[in-house]
């Protein structure tokens, strides 16, 4: 299987399966975004403990590539601390050519290797008014996480 075609299923993966979806007990922060180009929205709350997100869930509505992008980042957020977070906002970034600067660290020998399933939004750059979608969770957990600041 091409290494395109293992990225297509990837995103429709978490598509149809997404991951931590609903609403949490008791959130220490949350925010919402919308892409109002597509009309992409994404509702997050986030759990924290001793700055680390123990738990996240989101409520979503939007095109393939947004909520697979929520999909991915709540799985790759769960457990890290402010600081990984932020590490693995600027590296999404940069896979996304969001910003400048050095490489995010890709090996094209090891797909996956530096973010996982993240890797697979890469090709979403070829179409940059779709990067708004993919970065639609990124940017709304960010500012999720300025609550706690």
């Amino acid at each position: 299987m091409a290494l395109e075609d293992l990225y297509r299923e990837v995103i429709l993966d978490h598509y149809r399966n997404p991951r931590n979806r609903g609403r949490l007990e008791r959130p220490d922060a949350s925010a919402s975004g919308v892409n109002p180009l597509c009309g992409d929205e994404l509702a997050i709350e986030l759990a924290l403990r001793d700055g680390v997100v123990s738990d996240v869930a989101i409520e979503s509505q939007g095109c393939s590539i947004s909520q697979s992008s929520a999909s991915m980042m709540t799985e790759a957020i769960k457990g890290k601390s402010i600081e990984e977070i932020k590490a693995l906002v600027s590296k999404f970034r940069k896979m996304m050519s969001l910003d400048e600067g050095e490489d995010a660290g890709f090996d094209p020998e090891r797909p996956g290797a530096v973010l996982g399933d993240i890797e697979a939004l890469q090709g979403v750059r070829q179409y940059p008014v779709r990067i708004k979608c993919a970065a639609l969770a990124w940017n709304t957990m960010l500012e999720a996480l300025q609550e706690t600041a």
